[in-house]
């Protein structure tokens, strides 16, 4: 990748507004976009490409950067750190002095870098870290978050067969394998566009990454259940289930933003599911809640949370997350799972799902709830996947990352209600 100057000055304007963390930075580059009708697909992509090293990279490129860090010295420094190039690739981008201070880095002898800088960590989240997986493996997991996440598709089965769409992809150039361990995953080799392609259009496909896709076979819901997604956002798990359902039962999607469950609506639509029925909540003991306790089969708590497992699509969220908003969080998904735990039979399933890494929002939250309840016990996530021909050896609680198994960062515990 080399920008030329007028993408690279584009890049600064927009980079400066993403390191104010006010808001994400796909949103932020969405709007940038929106704004500047006239760039091309080309352009577009340099720009984000560039952002996103600077995101990725931001405490060894501060590191590099020595005294005066500016935005603009940010992005240079990853234009030379992260992508290679050379000054005299760059003299036709950038200014006179621009040109100099690259030198003048270069020259540089600086001293080693701590586990954070190194890990383009944040020193709460490197301690936490650390303290989790020890200092060799958290930095391991650290680089491997710190990598761009591959495409995953999930076929719709009530549509094609997930072999029947890997020949077509492949048979249009667009290089597709199964995926490791999901049987509705596929992984493409590069990022197409997808929006327009007839097979997205239809309802046979959805992006969904392949560690999300075992969430919904970890509830493995049956025909004619009734089942709840009680956190389902835009709806990705919501479709995997009701797929599995068959289209039967119900399916009811909750979610206290009306803007997140309205994305779901096209999704919907193009899935042919009957089932589903969205539903916006104020929060987790709304009164229309009340009349659905006792009486579901399973309910699916992909709890809100840090988001630090999905680092490689959202590198941003490392340095917009902070020690209080985890804390914060952790009483939120506390209080989540115990009223979404009221909805279940006898003899129901719950899940509880987050994408974070960390433990204070997964086992701990877990571990509290079955103290807590103890008319709850767990299940093995690695025997309720086998019983569905998914060889994963995760034992009880399911933790993925993308070091072991090239999916984003999950950890689900599966219990069921005596």
């Amino acid at each position: 990748m080399q920008p030329n100057r007028q993408q690279l000055d584009q890049a600064t304007e927009v980079l400066a507004d993403v390191l104010r963390f006010e808001y994400p930075a796909d949103a932020v580059l969405s709007a940038f976009f929106r704004r500047e009708r006239a760039l091309g697909q080309r352009d577009r992509g340099v720009i984000a490409e560039s952002v996103y090293a600077v995101l990725r990279n931001l405490r060894r490129l501060e590191h590099w950067c020595g005294e005066r860090v500016t935005g603009r010295r940010l992005l240079l420094a990853a234009l030379v750190r992260v992508f290679g190039l050379s000054a005299r690739q760059l003299e036709n981008a950038i200014s006179a002095s621009e040109l100099r201070w690259i030198g003048e880095r270069q020259a540089d002898v600086q001293t080693e870098p701590d586990f954070a800088v190194q890990a383009n960590l944040p020193d709460w989240l490197a301690e936490k870290m650390v303290a989790q997986y020890g200092e060799s493996a958290a930095m391991r997991l650290a680089q491997a978050l710190n990598q761009a996440a591959p495409l995953d598709l999930r076929v719709n089965p009530l549509k094609v067969r997930r072999e029947d769409v890997l020949a077509q992809l492949n048979q249009e150039g667009i290089k597709a394998e199964a995926g490791r361990y999901s049987p509705l995953a596929i992984r493409l080799a590069g990022k197409p566009s997808l929006a327009k392609h007839p097979l997205f259009l239809q309802g046979a496909i959805e992006v969904q990454d392949e560690g999300s896709q075992l969430l919904g076979f970890l509830v493995a819901p049956k025909r004619g259940e009734m089942v709840a997604d009680f956190c389902a956002g835009a709806g990705g798990k919501t479709l995997i289930l009701g797929a599995l359902m068959r289209s039967t039962g119900r399916l009811y999607a909750f979610d206290t933003s009306d803007k997140r469950l309205a994305k779901l609506k096209p999704r919907l639509a193009r899935s042919g599911l009957s089932n589903v029925h969205p539903s916006v909540i104020a929060h987790e003991n709304d009164a229309r809640l009340k009349r659905l306790a006792g009486k579901l089969d399973r309910v699916l708590v992909d709890a809100p949370c840090s988001g630090l497992g999905t680092l490689r699509r959202n590198p941003d969220l490392k340095w917009r997350q902070t020690p209080a908003s985890v804390a914060e969080l952790q009483s939120k998904q506390a209080g989540i799972l115990a009223a979404a735990a009221k909805l279940l039979k006898p003899g129901g399933r719950l899940v509880y799902a987050t994408c974070s890494v960390l433990a204070e929002e997964n086992d701990g939250i877990v571990d509290a709830f079955l103290a807590a309840r103890p008319d709850f016990r767990m299940l093995s996530a690695e025997s309720v996947l086998a019983a569905q021909g998914i060889s994963l050896a995760c034992g009880e609680r399911l933790r993925l990352d993308p070091l072991e198994h090239d999916t984003d960062g999950f950890f689900a515990a599966v219990m069921e209600r005596a």
